[in-house]
């Protein structure tokens, strides 16, 4: 009892080094060095010096236009052709209803006409219509923050849901998938995989806006540790193992993101519409119609049509040695011709049920000299490694990480077990 009661306490010190280690921090480095300190900067909105103004923010109104909103603001209506003259910079067109505006108005002007009118694009962008001295107007983006997270999480039903079970966001899950298309069967997960990774999120007016940089990922999956680092070679960023080995392959593992196998690789399947016992030379993967489908390798487009059994299809010729086939679309992908050059990730076509197919899907298959093979089973070799001219870099880049990595990793897992006793 002495014992177990030791390894507990032990257990709950980690688990209290993992929670204190596991902290957001605040990455400024996008910011410019000044040598005037933050509170001595007027504020501003919209890159505008706002103490000489009152800011009145609202929502555009269904069918407001610019020309209604100037109207509204006593503003003459010769600025409106003008504005609509500056299509290359904006199209006022294309204002949207729900959009945020805002009004600077000059705090000692009783007239009350507005010195500045903003209206945002997007949440990242926005328009200035400066009418000070007539009109001038010009597009700017707003000041990102950038948040530095080292997360871990296990895989209990979805890597989808093991990041909403750590509060990050799920778009995430999307990202680890892409650098791990060549290594690992995103649809092969098994519960207890675990993850680490180490990454920047932006955030704009402390809204999450979108995942910037993975700097170092480890991902447990079938006994194995897979790490990835990312390291500019050839002026290029890509991702590279801890020995150097682009994790870039000459095919992706799958053609497609986030869905599920319906149907494997056999010699022996009853057909799900003709009821009878054949050969399934393919793997078929089950998604929602209109999925887009990526060529798993360059190649050229040798064969698209249509085909009685497979419907809309495409076949591929990587090189001398493979080939691959999509079935079953609901469409091409546009501009897909026979001839054409494809690269690797390149949208072909999308999931549907052409051809002899119960639902939507995708069948997959893989030829190696002529002959089908299992696309599950598949290996291709890592392609680009470290050049030895930079792989006393890559190390820096790999010593920077790695402990980081596997620490989480550790927390994740003492935090698992202790939920568990």
């Amino acid at each position: 009892m002495k014992y177990i009661f030791i390894i507990i306490l032990s257990s709950l010190f980690i688990l209290n080094a993992c929670t204190d280690k596991k902290v957001e921090i605040k990455d400024t480095s996008n910011k410019e060095n000044t040598s005037v300190t933050e509170e001595l900067l007027p504020e501003t909105k919209y890159g505008i010096e706002i103490a000489p103004y009152k800011i009145i923010s609202e929502k555009v109104k269904r069918n407001q236009n610019i020309g209604d909103i100037f109207g509204e603001h006593n503003i003459n209506y010769n600025l409106v052709l003008k504005a609509s003259n500056l299509d290359s910079i904006f199209d006022i067109r294309r204002i949207k209803t729900g959009q945020a505006i805002s009004y600077f108005f000059p705090k000692n002007d009783s007239v009350q006409k507005p010195s500045y009118i903003v209206y945002e694009k997007d949440i990242k962008s926005f328009v200035v219509f400066d009418l000070r001295d007539s009109l001038n107007m010009y597009i700017d983006e707003k000041e990102t923050e950038v948040r530095l997270r080292e997360v871990s999480g296990q895989i209990n039903s979805s890597l989808w849901n093991a990041m909403t079970d750590i509060n990050v966001n799920p778009i995430l899950a999307i990202e680890l998938s892409e650098v791990y298309a060549w290594s690992i069967d995103f649809f092969g997960l098994q519960k207890g995989d675990h993850f680490s990774v180490i990454y920047q999120e932006e955030y704009i007016d402390s809204v999450f806006y979108r995942i910037d940089t993975i700097h170092a990922i480890r991902f447990d999956h079938a006994n194995h540790f897979y790490y990835a680092y990312r390291f500019k070679q050839d002026s290029a960023w890509s991702f590279f193992d801890e020995e150097g080995n682009s994790l870039r392959k000459a095919f992706l593992k799958a053609p497609l993101r986030f869905s599920r196998i319906s149907s494997r690789f056999t010699n022996s399947r009853m057909h799900p519409v003709l009821k009878i016992r054949r050969p399934h030379h393919g793997v078929d993967y089950a998604a929602p119609r209109g999925t887009p489908v990526y060529s798993v390798g360059d190649g050229k487009v040798i064969k698209k049509g249509w085909d009685k059994g497979g419907g809309r299809f495409v076949k591929i010729k990587h090189n001398s040695v493979y080939t691959t086939t999509y079935m079953h679309f609901s469409k091409f992908a546009k501009g897909i011709k026979v001839g054409d050059f494809i690269h690797q990730g390149q949208v072909i076509g999308y999931v549907g049920s052409s051809g002899l197919a119960t639902g939507p899907h995708l069948d997959f298959r893989f030829y190696k000299n002529g002959k089908a093979v299992d696309p599950l089973k598949v290996k291709s070799p890592p392609v680009n490694p470290i050049k030895e001219i930079n792989k006393k870099e890559f190390l820096k880049t790999v010593n920077k990480y790695h402990n980081t990595l596997d620490s989480l990793i550790i927390c994740t897992s003492v935090s698992d077990t202790i939920n568990k006793e």
